[in-house]
């Protein structure tokens, strides 16, 4: 069955406003996704933003985080099985990113 990548982007200073037993419900929300049937894979990244290399002209380049202007970032994902787009984006309808105002981003990982 083919595989599809929830990729979870969300505000990170929306997680400083929930009071600790509201992050603690959050959090077991999030953990419960993975115990779900259809996942197969799930983790939660580091805080910080990360880094990017690009190639231009022969020369790599690498900085801190991908976009600085956002306030959005890649905090997680998760891979399920799906038959296709159409079951993928019925199944992450009810993740908790959604919930807490996040958004997700569904890819297909290839090959599978």
């Amino acid at each position: 069955m083919p595989h599809y990548m929830l990729l979870l982007y969300d505000d990170p200073s929306g997680w400083e406003r929930l009071s600790p037993e509201e992050m603690q419900k959050a959090t077991e929300k999030y953990m419960a996704w993975t115990k779900k049937p259809f996942t197969r894979d799930a983790h939660r990244l580091g805080m910080d933003a990360g880094k990017v290399m690009r190639s231009a002209g022969g020369q790599i380049r690498t900085t801190d985080g991908p976009y600085s202007e956002t306030k959005e970032v890649l905090g997680g994902y998760y891979t399920i099985e799906a038959a296709d787009y159409d079951e993928a984006l019925r199944l992450a309808l009810n993740h908790p990113t959604l919930e807490y105002g996040g958004t997700i981003e569904v890819r297909h990982v290839w090959g599978t």
